[in-house]
């Protein structure tokens, strides 16, 4: 629009003309945004606000005589507030290229007198120092033409043909000369340790790949052997399975056989054995009750010829009492137990003659003899045998 004016974002427009500006500069000072301008009694012009370089090349003589060459590079712009654009419009606004040729003089002065009173080693260690002193002592000066310092940097600092710098760092590059030979001969021994490592690594793995190599080989050959000898062993195995069934079946044979024998010799002969055996026994059995019965009938005859001459044996007693003085007490009773007496004598006499006709030789207790069950033995009622023991017929006096 006609005679409405904008500046730049980094620009401050300064209107001349009509009323006085900000304490009574001779111009009105506009930024960031528009104004309407009336032509001809109004006159605008801008000036920039964007940042500006200045490098400074000075030679400067330190605390110990030693010129230095130094170079600096310095970044400024004009300050943002309405007194410093009042301050650097007057001064810079007709040639704003002034700005970095007096921002670079400023400077230069402050680095030579900073500089003489330190020394080439201060200044060589400690450019930060330097630097935040040289700032330190031109932002007044600045301040006082608009003018604010964002950065200071010491970019070399040389000492010519003196060597001085050189020789104060002989000791730092012999140290790191050492350190980068210290360093390099381990880098050394780290790759022939490399090396060595990877050569041994390799040398294992050849070694682990021989041995697997073989390992592979001696199955493939145990598995070739196998395999060759699979049809020989399957025959041999064949055969010794024929043989064993041969020799099963000899052996089944064998029993069968031995069985066959049992039966057609062994069980006849045992039962032949077992018949005869019987056959014997019967025959012991038949003599055994015929010698048995044989026996008893000789010992029935006996008796009965014993039995036969009883009646003498008592008579014979009896003739013994006929010259003997019998006196009896009790009568008939007495006379009773006399017969009784010699009946008892006589059958003891009896026994003792079949005990030695039988020749067996055994007593048999006195008072007993075969006969006393026999339906011909013969007790009387008050028999004492004890009475005819040990006495003869005829010998003493008897009393009944």
């Amino acid at each position: 629009m006609f005679g409405y004016r904008v500046p730049a974002p980094d620009e401050a427009m300064l209107i001349s003309g009509g009323r006085r500006g900000l304490g009574g500069a001779p111009f009105r000072v506009v930024t960031g945004h528009g104004k309407f301008v009336l032509p001809v009694f109004r006159k605008v012009r801008f000036l920039t606000l964007s940042m500006c370089e200045s490098e400074v090349v000075e030679t400067c003589v330190t605390k110990q005589g030693i010129a230095l060459h130094v170079r600096a590079v310095i970044a400024f712009k004009v300050g943002n507030d309405t007194e410093s654009i009042i301050n650097a419009g007057q001064r810079f606004l007709s040639d704003q290229d002034q700005m970095s040729v007096l921002t670079g003089r400023i400077f230069a002065g402050h680095l030579r007198a900073i500089i003489g009173s330190m020394t080439v080693e201060e200044i060589v260690t400690e450019r930060q120092k330097l630097a935040a002193e040289v700032l330190d002592t031109s932002k007044t000066e600045m301040a006082k033409i608009g003018l604010i310092v964002d950065s200071l940097q010491i970019q070399s600092i040389d000492d010519g043909d003196t060597g001085y710098i050189e020789a104060m760092s002989a000791p730092h590059r012999a140290a790191i000369q050492r350190q980068a030979q210290i360093a390099q001969a381990q880098a050394t021994q780290a790759a022939a340790e490399a090396q060595q490592e990877a050569a041994r690594k390799q040398a294992e793995y050849a070694r682990q790949t021989a041995v697997v190599k073989a390992e592979y080989s001696g199955e493939v050959d145990r598995a070739q052997a196998q395999a060759d000898q699979a049809g020989p062993l399957a025959r041999a195995h064949a055969q010794q399975e024929v043989l064993t069934a041969q020799t099963e079946l000899a052996q089944r044979q064998a029993e069968l056989r031995q069985q066959e024998l049992v039966a057609e010799v062994v069980k006849p002969a045992e039962a032949e054995a077992e018949r005869v055996r019987i056959l014997a026994q019967a025959e012991a059995q038949r003599m055994k009750i015929q010698a048995e019965a044989a026996a008893s009938y000789d010992r029935v005859a006996l008796d009965r010829m014993l039995i036969e001459q009883l009646p003498q044996i008592v008579k014979e007693a009896a003739a013994g009492l006929s010259g003997a003085n019998v006196n009896v007490l009790n009568g008939a009773d007495g006379l009773g137990e006399i017969a009784a007496g010699l009946v008892a004598q006589g059958l003891t006499i009896l026994d003792s003659v079949r005990q030695n006709l039988n020749g067996n030789g055994a007593q048999k207790p006195a008072g007993r003899s075969e006969q006393t069950n026999s339906p011909l033995a013969l007790r009387g009622p008050g028999t004492a045998e004890s009475d005819a023991a040990g006495q003869r017929p005829g010998e003493g006096d008897h009393r009944a």
